[in-house]
């Protein structure tokens, strides 16, 4: 039978649904994929609740086969992002499909077509809305768990990729860090002695904090995700979060942080110019609650970070505001988060997905004890 493509209705949620667990459904008894959280899922693809919207089109396709879902693909223009980099790209993201060429073409034909017809001169992907969404296609380390903010796919998928023409566009690649211990010592005790070094010379220092009001008091929230704006700026495909974006990101991560992982660095005039944030790894709970909070999703996750946390801490940002790179000033973030971490019984942390091309970042994790386990690609094609 021939592959059918629907336009999802971006107000039916039952089809938005069908769309969001296709991706649950496929990946249901793999043991390394994380499922997205439903209800996260719902506001990032409601125009009404992701300011995403406001600067980016898109529309979401369902493939069909005989009636049953075989895959799904999100095509996007971000037109914040080609006005800053002077390009016209489409995007494509969210895709999953079987393992079968007809639905993949069908899937990338949509994709393409979808660019053309918003004038678009190339089409690149797997990208979100923006940077904070899960981007690049999965091609090294199937064999490792997935986080809950980053893709997992089975091998197949970039198979499929090559053989409709996609090309290497850029890769991005996950560290396994070992928390410092008897074997996994390596030269970590560089970041505390740089640490001292770096607050003496540029009188800098480490806040903590207790609460999510204390995060907020005086927007303060806002200027800690304006380290992250501007840090990454210079990077791939980046587009500048907004202030609606921001809060829907710190009431999004907020709820779930333990404060004494969250670390900033300020200056002598107690302004943050650096910041490094984990959680404790939330995979295994989202494989358990199946991806939703309700009925009972929520216990899982509860129990993840109240009362028996994993072993796993996922790095989710690491940020150093540009006039202050290259000055030892991550050292700070090092070297107050590793005690916590070993206080907390971690073995080993992920990292974000890190542009190939961000030499200064790969470098932060020169003095621990770590290796690349995970690399991802986005794929590119001329329309």
């Amino acid at each position: 039978m021939a592959i059918e493509i629907k336009k999802v209705d971006l107000n039916n949620k039952k089809e938005v649904r069908a769309f969001i667990r296709f991706n649950y459904e496929l990946y249901k008894d793999n043991a390394y994929s994380v499922p997205d959280l439903l209800e996260d899922m719902y506001e990032t693809y409601d125009p009404k609740r992701n300011d995403a919207f406001s600067f980016c089109e898109a529309d979401l396709f369902l493939a069909y086969r005989d009636g049953k879902i075989v895959g799904r693909v999100a095509c996007i223009k971000n037109n914040k992002a080609n006005k800053t980099w002077n390009e016209n790209n489409s995007r494509f993201g969210w895709i999953d499909f079987i393992d079968d060429l007809e639905v993949s073409k069908a899937l990338l034909d949509t994709a393409e077509a979808w660019g053309r017809e918003h004038g678009c001169d190339k089409i690149v992907g797997p990208l979100g809305f923006t940077d904070m969404d899960a981007e690049g296609m999965l091609i090294d380390g199937f064999d490792q768990l997935s986080t809950m903010s980053t893709i997992y796919n089975f091998p197949y998928y970039p198979v499929h990729m090559e053989h409709h023409g996609y090309t290497h566009e850029i890769d991005w690649v996950e560290r396994k860090v070992m928390v410092p211990a008897p074997g996994h010592e390596a030269q970590n005790d560089k970041y505390f002695r740089v640490a001292e070094i770096v607050k003496k010379r540029s009188n800098v220092h480490v806040r903590k904090f207790k609460s999510v009001k204390e995060v907020k008091t005086d927007g303060y929230h806002y200027k800690i995700f304006d380290i992250v704006n501007k840090a990454y700026a210079p990077l791939y495909g980046y587009s500048e979060m907004t202030k609606s974006q921001i809060d829907k990101y710190v009431n999004q991560y907020l709820q779930f942080l333990d404060f004494r992982l969250l670390t900033v660095v300020e200056n002598e005039d107690n302004e943050p110019i650096a910041m490094g944030v984990g959680i404790p790894s939330l995979s295994t709970a989202l494989q358990d609650a199946k991806g939703k909070l309700f009925p009972f999703g929520w216990w899982h996750l509860i129990k993840a970070l109240k009362i028996k946390h994993s072993k796993i801490i996922d790095l989710l940002l690491v940020a150093v505001l540009p006039e202050y790179q290259n000055k030892g000033v991550n050292s700070l973030l090092f070297a107050d988060i590793i005690p916590y971490a070993q206080q907390m019984g971690f073995e080993f942390a992920e990292t974000h997905p890190q542009l190939e091309t961000n030499d200064k970042s790969q470098a932060q994790w020169a003095y621990l004890d770590c290796s690349i386990h995970k690399r991802r690609r986005c794929y590119q094609k001329d329309l």
